[in-house]
């Protein structure tokens, strides 16, 4: 045959046409035009060339002949003649490929199997002088061989484990060693290794600890964790190896890398769950010796984290199957020295080993049921003991925080399935010291001055921990532990106490989620009975219990009457009149209330859509209507919240009731036979146009597919002509704000995108006026800035919108206005969002940013020396809300218009160009290298900026851009810069805010730290 000889004269140069040759040979070979004892004669001169090249790439022609053919084309007797003819060259490893297509056909019989393994050993002797390359095809067809002929490979018995030892010793490729341990693993925990245990413990502990580090072009994705994580499972694979690696891990865990101890211990909790029962009994002394040094004088505390793990899966394995307390068990006897010693050292609380040795008996305390009872037994007596003697608060609480631990053990434990067990006392070894740890904990919470917070936060978590182990106290003892909390709630005075009434209030949450009767029955009605039935002049006591009850709102129950009461409490207060921050507080407190329910699925959905939508709109109309029935609702801040809470029901509604909604956004619910809506009216009382805020937040909870009045093209074109007729005349700020979201919504969701020429030929309008040289009224400003967002964020006409709002920057007399507007285009807004429906598109931030910031920087450089500033303050406005990876490729062009800004006399300018650098020196430090004298000179400046245009936040914020600056940017470059930041910051830290002063300290310390420049 001639088409080995167009392999060989191909493959060099033409490496896909050759295997299109072998291929084709493949082809003859299924259609039987050839057979394959031709194609294997065809081999006979090339495989006895004195060339290895030559017999190597004849082998890999024949190779890839079987890897095209389809696995039934093959007889066993043409396997077997393929098999001992590839065995016979595997000296060159392009035969290899070969027995990996054979091993994989069914038909490759048990004694294939013995030759190719048997082949692979005798061949590859000195498998470590090929390339890692080579070595991995060698590696792959001992894995497929151990995957797919195990049964095979087991009856070589010893001959395997010797030769399979031999082949991998010495390997360090990653990706090889990855096959190895998965191949050596097996054979640990499948074959019979009694007699080699030591040899094969060799070839894997050799590789302890693992220091590989991927290099930076890795293209294998394989990490030091992944082969730590196969070795370890080698290591743990058989209890025959616990002679031998006990002692040589307790021999690194002298070594000073804490990465060695972190793996030694890892190692360690693997052995410990993986060895026999007898085994890890055997070592579990010498290990508590070993690993209690790395927890009671701990100096990482992960590596402490790690110890308490091997501590306590050792004992998670000597409890296994155990469902006695014998003292002579394992467990028992392994459990005594650590409880001896542990008391022993709670015996002074306050010394530092007193804390870990609290932490070790928890954690073993959790291994199991039998566990937590034997520590139980023999600590809990002497800790009562030392509590009752301990003469200073300081240890008392020392001690608490053990009860704690140990509780917090007794409420996982809880969890863990209990074997059935003739002792009674396992079930729960506190019941005898029940009495006793609940006066405890009670005196130590109650009885306590009040000035020990820090005591009697660890007596509450004491107390509320024997509350949440399932079944330890009753009924009537957990309703005086909520009694208790409800005091220091209710009660206490809140000054320097907030810490623990937090603490109180989330106790109590806790509570509500177990015994929520008991909170209904007693918490309840004493917060409802503190709230005030008017408005209290000048006292808000009320918002902690406002707060309380709202935290409290966990459970459906709860929640449920929670509304009802605040509904019944708030349309009192109404009827009293007086301030109307208390109504505010409450309406503030049922929006937390529902926003953490799903109101769609929510069966009182209805109720709260007829109270306190339908119900609390007509008392605002009332009010608007006749000024005698006005009440706290009709203030400005009290119907932005009932807005919200209007907004947040509706939007939860379905189709049908949201349709009856959209007809009465005006009406707000009345007869319209008593009120007008304020659209088309002139002249309109502030009262009326108040109602406005609820319109607005009823219009933005529609649906987009929802039928509003206005909202065909038509019609809707006219009402946005009447939107912005009101804007442009009304002068109070929230009615202002209300229209012009109103209009934002009807460009942004409302009207039909036939409308967008008409709305683009408004928007003309508007700009076009503003280039007049008459003096232009500021909402006329506003009405544009709101229908160019609207548009923006739907992605409409952008580029033309963005370059008409770019030309007015420059205009002399509104061109500042203007360029505050541009910080409205992507600031996020409440109403016009995607929970409410509006058309934010992901790419809006992008497109702006692209089309804006190259127009900014090239004007800015031709721009009149008076407007300069407004570009300025555009581009703020727009990088402020701008995404990283947008902002970053721009760097180079926006730092010097950066470091401009800082010159501005704007302090919200000023603030969110420093976030903007702050988040440059983070992301791209190079970039600010060059700049940096000029950037510390005007930070430092900000810095002590203290006149009445600057902010405490916009100086917080320039510390804290220069505390940045070391550890990012280059030493060499903030050395020389070194003096002058410490000299700078002398001002800042007595500046007469805490924040600031807080900051400047810890500036100072950073660039203190600073290495000095070598004296050469």
């Amino acid at each position: 045959m001639s088409d080995v000889r167009d392999f060989l004269l191909t493959i060099d140069n033409n490496k896909t046409g050759a295997e299109e040759i072998a291929h084709q040979t493949a082809r003859k070979l299924e259609a039987k035009q050839a057979s394959l004892l031709q194609v294997v004669q065809s081999l006979d001169e090339y495989i006895q060339d004195e060339d290895p090249a030559i017999r190597a790439k004849a082998v890999q022609y024949l190779s890839l002949v079987i890897g095209a053919l389809p696995s039934n084309c093959l007889s066993v007797q043409q396997v077997q003649v393929l098999c001992e003819f590839l065995c016979a060259q595997l000296d060159n490893g392009s035969a290899v490929a070969g027995l990996r297509k054979l091993s994989g056909l069914r038909k490759f019989s048990k004694d294939m199997v013995k030759m190719t393994i048997r082949a692979l050993f005798a061949n590859f002797q000195d498998l470590q002088i090929r390339s890692p390359k080579d070595r991995l095809p060698i590696f792959e067809l001992l894995n497929e061989l151990m995957f797919q002929h195990r049964e095979a490979l087991k009856d070589l018995g010893d001959e395997f484990i010797i030769g399979v030892t031999d082949l991998v010793s010495g390997e360090k490729d990653p990706r090889n060693l990855m096959i190895i341990f998965s191949v050596l693993k097996a054979v640990m925990v499948e074959w019979d290794i009694a007699g080699r245990a030591e040899s094969m413990f060799d070839s894997v502990f050799c590789y302890f600890p693992i220091t590989f580090r991927p290099p930076p072009d890795d293209l294998y994705g394989i990490t030091a964790q992944d082969l730590k994580g196969r070795l370890k499972d080698c290591i743990a694979a058989s209890s025959l190896f616990a002679p031998f690696v006990f002692p040589q891990l307790i021999d690194k865990l002298d070594s000073t890398s804490p990465n060695v101890k972190k793996d030694v211990l890892q190692a360690i909790t693997a052995c410990a769950s993986s060895y026999s029962v007898s085994v890890i009994s055997n070592y579990s002394i010498t290990l508590w010796d070993s690993l209690k040094y790395e927890i009671l004088n701990v100096q990482e505390e992960d590596l402490a984290e790690e110890a308490l793990l091997s501590l306590q899966a050792i004992a998670i394995r000597l409890s296994d199957g155990l469902t006695s307390t014998d003292a002579k068990s394992h467990l028992a006897r392994y459990l005594r020295p650590i409880t001896k010693e542990c008391t022993e050292q709670l015996q002074e609380p306050q010394h530092k080993q007193a804390k870990p040795a609290g932490q070790i008996l928890s954690s073993l305390g959790t291994a199991s049921a039998t566990a937590y009872f034997l520590i139980i037994k023999a600590v809990m007596p002497p800790l009562m003991t030392m509590y009752q003697a301990a003469d200073i608060i300081a240890k008392q609480r020392a001690l608490l925080e053990v009860l704690v631990q140990l509780f917090n053990a007794a409420i996982l434990v809880k969890t863990l399935p209990v074997a059935p067990s003739s002792d009674p006392l396992l079930v729960e070894p506190l019941d005898s010291f029940h009495d006793r740890l609940f006066e405890l904990t009670s005196q130590a919470l109650m009885s306590t001055a009040k000035d020990e917070v820090s005591f009697r936060i660890v007596a509450l978590t004491a107390l509320l921990r024997l509350c949440s182990l399932q079944g330890y106290l009753k009924d009537n003892e957990i309703g005086m532990a909520v009694q208790y909390f409800d005091e220091i709630v209710l009660e206490e005075d809140p000054s320097g106490r907030d810490d623990l009434k937090n603490q109180a209030i989330q106790a109590l949450v806790e509570i509500s989620k177990v015994k929520p009767h008991l909170i209904m029955q007693i918490t309840f009605p004493a917060f409802m009975a503190r709230l005030p039935d008017s408005s209290p002049p000048g006292k808000n006591e009320y918002l902690i219990t406002l707060e309380g009850l709202a935290q409290l709102s966990v459970e459906k129950s709860i929640s449920d009457t929670l509304v009802r009461r605040l509904l019944n409490r708030l349309d009192v207060v109404l009827q009293t009149g007086g301030s109307p921050t208390y109504p505010q507080a409450l309406l503030s407190t049922l929006i937390y209330v529902l926003t953490r329910r799903d109101l769609a699925q929510d069966p009182n959905l209805g109720f709260y859509h007829g109270k306190l939508v339908v119900d609390l709109a007509q008392r605002v109309v009332q009010g608007a209507i006749d000024p005698t029935k006005s009440t706290a609702l009709n203030e400005e801040a009290t119907l932005e919240i009932l807005g919200r809470l209007m907004n947040l029901i509706v939007r939860a509604l379905d189709d049908h009731r949201q349709g009856s909604v959209a007809l009465q956004v005006y009406t707000l619910f009345a007869d319209d036979t008593v009120w007008t809506p304020v659209p088309y009216q002139h002249d309109v009382p502030l009262p009326c146009r108040l109602t406005l805020i609820l319109s607005t937040s009823l219009i933005a909870s529609i649906k987009r597919e929802i039928p509003l009045v206005h909202n065909s093209e038509e019609t809707g074109i006219i009402h946005l002509k009447e939107l912005i007729r009101l804007g442009s005349v009304e002068g109070v700020p929230s009615v202002r704000l209300a229209i012009l979201r109103q209009i934002a919504l009807m460009v942004n969701k409302i009207l039909p995108s036939s409308s967008l020429p008409s709305i683009l030929d408004l928007l003309e309008g508007l700009s076009s006026s503003l280039h007049s040289t008459t003096p232009l009224a500021d909402n006329a400003v506003r009405t544009t800035f709101w229908i160019s967002k609207a548009l923006i964020l739907r992605l409409a006409s952008v580029s033309e919108i963005l370059t008409h709002l770019l030309n007015l920057i420059s205009s002399p007399s509104h061109g500042l206005s203007c360029a505050r507007g541009f910080s409205l285009l992507l600031a996020p807004d409440e109403i016009l969002s995607k929970e409410n429906d509006a058309s934010i598109r992901l790419l809006a931030k992008q497109r702006v940013f692209n089309i804006c910031i190259p127009r900014l920087a090239a004007d800015f450089r031709n721009a009149d020396p008076a407007v300069k500033p407004n570009y300025l303050i555009a581009l703020s406005g727009i990088l402020k809300y701008v995404p990283t990876d947008v902002l970053m490729p721009e760097i180079s062009t926006l730092l010097p218009l950066l470091l401009q800004s800082l010159d501005l006399p704007e302090a919200d300018v000023k603030a969110a160009t420093i976030e903007t650098l702050s988040i440059i020196l983070v992301e791209s430090p190079e970039a600010v290298e060059e700049h940096m004298d000029s950037l510390v000179t005007r930070l430092l400046k900000a810095a002590n900026d203290e006149s009445k245009s600057s902010s405490a936040r916009v100086r917080q914020s320039a510390l804290r851009c220069l505390r940045l600056a070391p550890g990012k940017v280059r030493e060499g470059k903030l050395l020389p810069l070194k003096g002058k930041v410490t000299w700078g910051l002398r001002g800042c830290l007595d500046d007469r805010k805490r924040g600031v002063r807080k900051e400047a300290i810890e500036c100072r310390a950073r660039w203190l730290g600073l290495d000095e420049p070598d004296s050469e």
